[in-house]
């Protein structure tokens, strides 16, 4: 998916308490967390990989998201196209976004649920890519999770009374630019935005997050199959 830049620089959140207000600052560590470290290296490396092994072109068409090869089975394409990118400005706006949201959020969630929240949210962006997108569509990017960790952070960020204005004022002008642009991927972008406040939402209630995750992820796998039967019944298989 070609992405808007989603790259910012956020404010630093308030906490809205009686108390001397908390400042909280992304990346707040010379260390990174470790899902993050890893998401980080793992989609840059994708990148180089790339470079030296056929190229952007190349690496879309074999795991990029792919309506038609996706509806031939390979489902694959659903997560692989999120460690993948357009282009060296393109990778730098996703993973300057995800270095400066990831650490607060994999702080406050822990590893498991950050990285079921940021894995969610790709795959229900190109979930959504594929299922409203044409068939000759070739999708790449990490947006959806992006913009799922966006959501995901405005919702968690609410429950906690914190000031995050300025983050849904970035997510809206992204959005905004997503619509003007031709060439950015919005479904994608609004698929991984709606999975992650969903799965934000559950977070911290123990009797039913884990329950609502699964759901997210079957209503996830139900809409891949509505669209995979759509396809294949257009070519009259």
């Amino acid at each position: 998916m070609v992405s808007a830049p989603v790259g910012f620089q956020c404010a630093q959140c308030v906490q809205k308490t009686p108390a001397p207000k908390v400042k909280v600052s992304f990346a707040n560590s010379n260390k990174l967390p470790m899902v993050t470290k890893y998401l980080l290296g793992l989609t840059i490396g994708a990148y180089l990989y790339g470079m030296l092994n056929g190229g952007i072109l190349y690496m879309a068409s074999n795991f990029g998201m792919v309506p038609i090869a996706i509806a031939d089975g390979q489902w694959w394409r659903l997560l692989t196209a999120a460690f993948l990118h357009g282009g060296l400005l393109h990778l730098a706006f996703n993973m300057y976004a995800l270095y400066w949201l990831g650490p607060q959020l994999e702080e406050i969630l822990g590893r498991v649920k950050f990285a079921s929240i940021y894995l969610l949210a790709a795959i229900g962006g190109n979930v959504a890519s594929y299922y409203f997108s044409q068939l000759n569509t070739v999708s790449v990017g990490a947006s959806g999770a992006i913009f799922g960790l966006m959501t995901a952070t405005i919702v968690i960020g609410r429950e906690r009374r914190a000031d995050v204005s300025q983050l849904i004022t970035l997510l809206a002008l992204n959005v905004v630019l997503g619509f003007m642009n031709s060439g950015i991927d919005w479904r994608a972008h609004l698929g991984g935005a709606v999975v992650g406040a969903l799965a934000a939402n559950f977070q911290g209630k123990p009797k039913t997050q884990t329950l609502g995750l699964v759901g997210i992820g079957i209503s996830l796998l139900v809409f891949v199959f509505l669209r995979n039967q759509q396809i294949l019944s257009s070519f009259g298989l």
